[in-house]
């Protein structure tokens, strides 16, 4: 199938999502030419505002795979990804991704991506959440117990 017909497959998902009661987010995971996940919107649905379609896609093909990459895959969806679900495709390994509206159509669609990313731009201190570093003197614990862990898996 070509990027046009996967993309066409998020876009129904997200148009049928909104039928449901979800959000107007659809996306697709594909590796090879085969589907691998499908994921909705299920913010509001489900409560939980990291319920991305992305993220759910993301989520359900690393379970199936039964690994945390993605690589060698495409995430096809129905708007570019916000800030978070870029960050999910950029840990997932993601090869592409490749999206049909953009930030500025979710902006006229009710839908403040374009903030987010407009919000990356700025100094911290501007934001409407505080984001701060609380120093602990052991802060680097976790990571000397990850570093001495002979059986970790890297990533």
């Amino acid at each position: 199938m070509t990027d046009d017909r996967w993309l066409a497959q998020a876009l129904d998902l997200a148009v049928a999502n909104v039928a449901e009661g979800g959000g107007p987010f659809g996306a697709v995971i594909v590796r090879d030419g085969t589907l691998l996940a499908t994921g909705q919107n299920r913010v509001t649905r489900d409560n939980d505002p990291t319920a991305h379609a992305e993220v759910l896609a993301i989520r359900t093909a690393c379970a199936d795979l039964g690994d945390f990459s993605l690589a060698g895959s495409v995430l096809y969806t129905s708007c570019e990804p916000c800030p978070l679900c870029v960050s999910a495709a950029l840990w997932a390994r993601l090869d592409r991704v490749v999206y049909a509206a953009d930030r500025h159509d979710a902006a006229r669609g009710g839908f403040d991506d374009r903030e987010f990313y407009e919000l990356f731009a700025r100094d911290r201190s501007t934001w409407p959440t505080a984001v701060e570093a609380g120093r602990h003197p052991e802060a680097f614990a976790p990571f000397d117990a990850w570093l001495s862990n002979t059986e970790r898996t890297a990533y």
